[in-house]
């Protein structure tokens, strides 16, 4: 049993999800503070996603009669390294180094061509673990997170999304304008009626709606005259330094190790950026550096467990919740010219996983797996344009003296789902495989 133990948990990681929720990468594994001896673990595994979608015929005829976006998903590859060190019976060190959240869009046909965006982070964890007694254990630490992000919108999204804007500050200016008249209305029927005080407090706040009409409509006929002026760029360009920021987890165990039952639930806090960000759109004159974008990376419970059903197999699994719904890039000058957002996500993620692992002799074990993330119905950003998945991993791993290697790929459906433009992103599917060498001190 142990030798499933060490392999099937370590080897679900090492190929690694073919395309989980949000724009997450890679975990820290944390049954990995349970093996035995002091080891050191080295992780490799490469993302093929294939991810297109289908224009509505409005978008296929204004990008020049292109009906698919293409695959606009760049394959990707992860490295990590993962150490642990008994310090005594009780008392446990690790440590993990890895690319947690990562992002490569690139659009090249029809209408969203030139949409890019790069999202690139590293991660440091550091982590102790202390057995409080022979079934029950807790551990703690921090995280590091360093992120860098880069965006280009083409100038036809840009420009829909101004002049979108522009329609919408143009409402508003006309809604507070008839209120502004109505309050003027309202100030004379005082003053006619004698009633000074009444008619001035009213003329005033009557006043003060019309400059704001105004002002809002000079806005929107501004935005709107930039939207529909075609002799300048409107293409939209945007990065963030890399900055770097701390996190905390925490985790309990309870097992019993006669029969290979664990059940462990950890948590890692939230971490937020606040990126100086750079911006540029020459059609609207922009060209801003030193703004400040706050993004947060969401906060993640999971719910770890694994026992041994007969001689040699394991059953292990997860739940995992990730606050997605916080996850926001929201720029300060293209959120003043367009009124919403970079990118987001709508709702959290609740991930599934469930597996078996088999130990065919005293060197070489394999596993399955299933994992599932749930539809919820979402308007998809057009940076990741999913909704769910549902995946099937197969690996296994050989052991030589002290050390072990193993592999395994997973392969993924991605879930249908359609972005605000219409755009349906259908029958799209990913392929990770995974290789990891452990070495035992």
């Amino acid at each position: 049993m142990k030798i499933v133990m060490t392999s099937a948990i370590a080897l679900a990681v090492a190929a690694g999800a073919a395309h989980a929720g949000g724009i997450e990468r890679s975990n820290n594994d944390y049954g990995f503070l349970f093996t035995r001896n002091d080891q050191l673990q080295l992780s490799f595994s490469h993302v093929m996603p294939e991810l297109s979608g289908k224009y509505s015929p409005e978008l296929t005829a204004a990008g020049g009669g292109e009906g698919s976006t293409g695959n606009m998903l760049n394959d990707y590859s992860n490295y990590s390294l993962a150490y642990k060190n008994d310090f005594t019976e009780k008392l446990t060190f690790g440590m993990y180094v890895n690319n947690p959240y990562g992002a490569g869009a690139e659009y090249t046909q029809g209408i969203y061509a030139g949409l890019t965006a790069d999202w690139d982070s590293n991660q440091i964890a550091l982590v102790g673990k202390y057995r409080v007694s022979d079934r029950v254990s807790v551990f703690a630490g921090a995280r590091y997170v360093e992120s860098e992000a880069d965006i280009t919108i083409p100038d036809l999204l840009v420009r829909s999304s101004v002049g979108r804007n522009a329609q919408g500050i143009g409402a508003q200016a006309q809604a507070l304008g008839a209120e502004a008249q109505a309050l003027g209305a309202q100030a004379q029927a005082a003053g006619a009626a004698g009633d000074l005080a009444t008619a001035q407090e009213l003329g005033a706040q009557a006043q003060a709606l019309g400059a704001q009409a105004q002002a809002l409509g000079a806005q929107a006929q501004t935005l709107g005259a930039a939207a529909q002026d075609f002799g300048t760029s409107m293409e939209y360009n945007a990065s963030g330094r890399r900055v770097g920021d701390w996190g905390a987890i925490l985790g309990v165990a309870y097992g019993i190790p006669d029969i290979a039952l664990r059940v462990a639930l950890s948590w890692q806090s939230e971490i937020t950026h606040t990126f100086s960000t750079s911006e540029t759109i020459a059609g609207l004159g922009i060209d801003a550096t030193g703004g400040d974008t706050k993004v947060t990376m969401p906060q993640a419970v999971a719910l770890d467990f694994q026992t041994g059903i007969a001689p040699g197999t394991l059953v292990f699994g997860q739940v995992k919740w990730v606050e997605w719904s916080k996850w926001e890039v929201r720029t300060p000058e293209y959120e003043g010219v367009t009124g919403g957002n970079v990118t987001g996500f709508d709702n959290d993620r609740t991930t599934w996983k469930l597996g078996i692992g088999r130990a065919f002799s005293e060197d070489l074990s394999g596993f399955a797996q299933v994992s599932y993330e749930a539809q919820n119905g979402d308007t998809v950003s057009r940076l990741a344009p999913r909704d769910g998945f549902v995946s099937i991993g197969v690996g296994g791993q050989y052991k030589m003296d002290n050390m072990t290697l193993r592999g395994g790929l997973e392969y993924a459906w991605i879930g249908d789902a359609e972005d605000a433009s219409g755009t349906k992103f259908e029958d799209n599917t990913a392929l990770g495989v995974g290789v990891s060498l452990t070495v035992d001190f």
